[in-house]
């Protein structure tokens, strides 16, 4: 146990200096001084369909793994800890930025003891906490992640967009966007502050450069005037504002949100954007949260700037679901539609199996892709937000993202011997 102490202390001296191309062979080595065998570093690409290992200094980069139908995967996928006995015995070991799952680590050994457990789910942890140290100035990291180039509108949203998922013991929100390389008018913001959480969901007309800017523009504004203490409406005003400022000619839908952590009560602002959905025990409340339409943001001082600020009572276990236009008129070869009740169907059924939020919309997404050849006309983003109080009787049974639940959903296709029950990969 003080050997692997000592090595952890190591590892997390030498992280603050080391550069990111050094990191995956400070791991391997603070691995080896624990008793292990070998650890290499996976992290997730953005579309969330892919591990790709990071490479070290002067190696090429390796083998990727898909998230479905791999145990690598499965661990990404559960936020679990996985063995594996193909070969030399290994665990896979999600790498987790608070709730937000970054990528794994595979850890292979002789043998696998209660004390190499969790010094290597130490390891784990502290990978995660230096790779989003270290992911804010690292070009690698980047390109790991990336199977291709982003246009440079999709590079522009990317750099305001938050972590995809954020929480605490009271709430969690994930978020998906595509299409990821080459998004343009849709984003989304998310964040935590006294007691509260934010939600911002925009669509900028357009799919060009202008359109990322005009969405760079309303989250920059959302959050400057959120950060100085502004309302919902101060939040649609501002961002009224440096539209028509900065952006003449460009339009705007969003919603706006807000919601109490403490009681529950969500307000929020729809300026001319798609209704959100209240899901309470796995269904959609009918037209709970639908309101007369509002003009969107971006028409200038000539047009009316009264906002309507609507307000709900949540009940603990609710989820608020926002989204685009773009995934519910997301259209196939044959023109037809996701729609809106495919989209509720997918998500309701995915949690009712006791997904977590952020792997219910990564599934959500790849079913949208999967059937629309890959191809989207329209971005299509979406928010889900959990709110999930504890229980004051401490009888929660909400099931984590660790629990053991069957995959009735479809999910995307994967090579023969992929399959997580019959076959392990790893990069050599």
């Amino acid at each position: 146990m003080a050997e692997e102490e000592a090595a952890l202390a190591r590892f997390l001296e030498r992280s603050h200096t080391a550069s990111p191309r050094f990191l995956p062979r400070l791991v391997d080595e603070t691995a080896r001084r624990m008793g292990l065998a070998s650890a290499t570093v996976y992290l997730t690409d953005v579309q969330e369909e892919q591990l790709v290992p990071l490479p070290g200094p002067g190696e090429d980069e390796g083998e990727t793994l898909a998230i479905e139908g791999t145990v690598a995967g499965r661990a990404y996928r559960t936020v679990s800890v996985q063995l594996s006995h193909h070969g030399p015995m290994a665990l896979w070991l999600p790498l987790v930025d608070g709730i937000a799952r970054i990528g794994v680590l595979h850890v292979a050994a002789d043998r696998i003891t209660p004390e190499l457990l969790d010094g290597a789910t130490q390891l784990a942890a502290l990978t995660a906490l230096t790779v989003v140290s270290k992911s804010g100035f690292s070009d690698l990291f980047s390109r790991v992640s990336r199977q291709r180039p982003m246009t440079t509108a999709a590079e522009m949203v990317w750099a305001f967009l938050p972590p995809r998922t954020l929480g605490t013991d009271r709430v969690t929100s994930a978020a998906a966007l595509e299409p990821a390389y080459e998004i343009g008018g849709d984003a989304f913001d998310h964040g935590l502050d006294d007691g509260h959480l934010h939600l911002t969901v925009v669509d900028a007309m357009g799919h060009d450069l202008s359109s990322g800017l005009a969405s760079a523009v309303a989250l920059a504004g959302c959050r400057s005037t959120r950060r100085a203490g502004g309302t919902l409406s101060d939040i649609a005003d501002r961002i009224d504002d440096d539209l028509h400022r900065w952006q003449p000619g460009g339009l705007l839908t969003g919603v706006f949100a807000r919601l109490d952590l403490e009681t529950g009560q969500l307000t929020w602002i729809n300026a001319g954007h798609p209704p959100p959905l209240l899901i309470r025990a796995h269904h959609v409340v009918p037209g709970a949260l639908e309101a007369p339409g509002e003009l969107p943001l971006g028409l200038g001082p000539g047009y009316p700037r009264s906002r309507t600020v609507h307000r709900v009572q949540l009940e603990p276990g609710d989820r608020v679901l926002v989204h685009t236009d773009g995934v519910t008129e997301a259209r196939s070869a044959t023109g037809r539609q996701f729609g809106e009740d495919q989209l509720v169907d997918f998500v309701t059924r995915a949690l009712a199996a006791g997904e977590p939020a952020p792997e219910a919309l990564r599934r959500l997404v790849h079913a949208v892709l999967d059937r629309h050849d890959g191809r989207l006309q329209d971005d299509a983003t979406i928010v889900l937000a959990e709110w999930h109080p504890p229980d004051p009787s401490g009888r929660h049974e909400e099931p984590g993202p660790e629990a053991a639940r069957t995959d009735p959903l479809p999910s995307r296709t994967t090579a023969p011997g992929d399959r997580a029950d019959h076959a392990d990969h790893r990069t050599a």
